[in-house]
């Protein structure tokens, strides 16, 4: 073969190289091409599928921190098996956060440690990433009416178990932070969960009854008619009412919140096909059932009006 024929081939070669790296760079840093994130609109083959599952990383052997991952790992997926005395309800963190907080327009987590410490509207004051953990727990798991009343001054991120440094809360910081090991700071696949501002529908315009008939048209399949899940399997869907669900100052509980998870997470296997008209008004019917009370509503926003759409807080108090 001609010398300069074969130095081409040679510098071809290493070219694709180059650009085969530099490609995974860039899909290592949007985390949704290489795998790091189940696609949004993932169906029946990939439903159930863990990118990074530390129960199967043999890599990393058994130190005490990827031990500690691992535990953080179960918490998160079987959080009121692993977790009974932290949780009020019956839902796991990974009922909001697919496939274990590894799958895209679901509240992904990947990345995220990152982004902590950020300022937080409804505390009022910069958060770290432990204290949403507990907020999270508080809220969502409901773990604030397993727990005595504050102490005069006492805040009620510290209601769990009154400290940061608790078993399960370092767990699934330490599991949050081997997700998001290799992302930049701020990932871009965050805050995708959200109706357009110009599809945003006048709370006075929901339909609940609507949203009712929306719900039982797209929802029961997973959910049952009551909302309080129904096994398909092994898997069940969580509730979204009642005693078992999250508490009245979760973030779900806003309608807007709720209708931006709805309209990209749902339904399970066709996600992305409701409009932001439905999604609206099923969360609207969604968040007009009785639910358990945050007992602390009244510390939320400080110094400013409740948003609009926190429709369980005194109507005096919303702007």
């Amino acid at each position: 073969m001609d010398i300069v024929l074969t130095r081409r081939i040679l510098c071809f070669i290493v070219l694709l190289r180059s650009l085969a790296s530099a490609q995974g760079e860039a899909n290592a840093d949007t985390g949704l091409s290489y795998g790091l994130l189940i696609p949004a609109k993932a169906t029946m083959q990939r439903a159930w599928e863990i990118p990074k599952n530390p129960l199967l990383d043999s890599v990393n052997g058994n130190s005490p921190e990827m031990e500690q991952i691992r535990y953080g790992y179960r918490v998160f997926t079987s959080t009121a098996l692993e977790s009974p005395a932290s949780t009020g309800n019956s839902l796991s963190c990974s009922n909001c956060h697919l496939n274990a907080g590894q799958r895209e327009k679901a509240l992904p987590l990947a990345g995220i440690a990152g982004v902590y410490p950020e300022y937080n509207k409804r505390s009022a004051k910069e958060v770290t990433l432990e204290d949403r953990i507990i907020e999270c727990f508080n809220r969502s798991i409901d773990a604030s009416r397993i727990n005595e009343r504050p102490h005069a001054g006492e805040q009620p991120e510290s209601l769990i178990v009154r400290t940061k440094d608790s078993k399960d809360v370092r767990a699934i910081a330490a599991y949050i932070g081997w997700l998001s090991h290799g992302s930049r700071e701020k990932p871009p696949w965050r805050g995708q969960n959200a109706i357009s501002p110009g599809n945003i529908i006048p709370l006075e315009r929901l339909d609940t009854a609507r949203g009712h008939a929306l719900f039982a048209d797209k929802c029961v399949t997973c959910h049952g008619a009551d909302g309080q899940g129904v096994f398909i399997g092994d898997k069940k869907a969580g509730p979204l009412w009642g005693s078992e669900s999250w508490n009245d100052g979760a973030g779900a509980a806003r309608i807007y919140t709720l209708a931006g998870i709805i309209r990209y997470m749902m339904p399970y296997l066709d996600p992305g096909s409701l409009t932001d008209e439905e999604a609206q008004e099923i969360a609207a019917f969604i968040n007009s059932q009785a639910r358990p009370v945050y007992p602390y509503k009244s510390l939320d926003y400080p110094g400013s009006a409740v948003p609009a759409d926190a429709v369980y807080y005194p109507k005096e108090r919303r702007k």
